[in-house]
This record gives structure tokens, C-alpha cells and sequence, in this order.
């Protein structure tokens, strides 16, 4: 009867424990918050972004990307996201991909413009940046130096 009661017991610590875990999973994501409204923007690239990536102002998260599609008209990259209701842009703000870091994942950063018209729901985004690549960087620095000095050691 006492093995009971003990197994009882922790199999309800691990049923308030599991819940727990799924409320604070739930709030941080903000999987709940179902007010703000849409907005989209195309870009030239997107590499390293996905659906669910954070749309910050300031650093401060105030969206989610919600999709990600390809003009077929244009060939742009377009990215449409969710804006939380409290923040209220103005229809001349920019949109650039920018990354967390060498390793960290990339997130849409936008600036507020000036202008006193605000965007409304569906609206786009015009001025944009695309993600910068990297890899394609660092790859043309290098090409570049070696072709420096196999240019330097031509002239001598």
C-alpha cells in the first residue's frame, strides 16, 4: 500500500512538472497571441531566414515571420510576417535580413521611417535589404588576396 502512495505521488509531480513546462513553452513562443496584424515585404535574397524567425525593431522582438514565397513575376524572395498591434509603422519604414551573429540564425530588422501615414494590414514593405551571403564574402577576400599576390609576383 505504501509503494502506492509513493508511485501516486510521483507520477502527479511529473503530471504538475510536464505541465508547467508546456505553459512556459507556450508564453515564451507567444504561440497565443493571435492579435497584431500582416505585413510583407520582398527581398533579393533570404537566405538563413524560415517561417517562425523573429521581426525585431531595436533589438526587440515584435513579430514572426509567418511565410516565405517566390514572386514569379519578379523572381524576388517574399516574406510576409506578423507585427504585434501595439506597434504602429510608418509607410516610408525599411526591412533588411540580418544576422545574430557568424553562427546565429538570421531575423528581419526593421527601421521606422518619418513619414505620419502608417502601414495597415497587407501592406508591403518598399524599402528592403536583402540577407548578405557570407560564405561568398569571405571566399571572394580570399580569391582577391591570392590574386594580389600572384600579381605581385608576376611584376617583380
Amino acid at each position: 500500500m505504501k509503494d502506492n502512495l509513493v508511485e501516486t505521488l510521483v507520477g502527479a509531480a511529473v503530471l504538475v512538472i510536464a505541465t508547467l513546462f508546456i505553459v512556459y513553452g507556450y508564453s515564451v513562443t507567444e504561440a497565443d497571441s493571435g492579435e497584431g496584424y500582416a505585413l510583407n515585404a520582398q527581398f533579393d535574397r533570404v537566405d538563413g531566414l524560415t517561417v517562425g524567425s523573429d521581426v525585431r525593431m531595436s533589438g526587440i522582438k515584435v513579430g514572426t515571420v509567418t511565410g516565405l514565397s517566390l514572386d514569379p513575376e519578379s523572381y524576388y524572395a517574399v516574406a510576409k510576417f506578423s507585427i504585434s498591434g501595439d506597434v504602429e509603422l510608418p509607410d516610408d519604414s525599411s526591412a533588411k535580413i540580418t544576422s545574430e551573429g557568424l553562427l546565429g540564425g538570421n531575423y528581419v530588422s526593421l527601421s521606422p521611417g518619418g513619414s505620419e501615414d502608417m502601414l495597415a494590414a497587407g501592406d508591403e514593405i518598399l524599402y528592403t535589404q536583402g540577407s548578405v551571403d557570407l560564405i561568398g564574402l569571405v571566399s571572394q577576400a580570399l580569391f582577391s588576396a591570392g590574386d594580389e599576390e600572384s600579381a605581385e609576383g608576376t611584376s617583380k
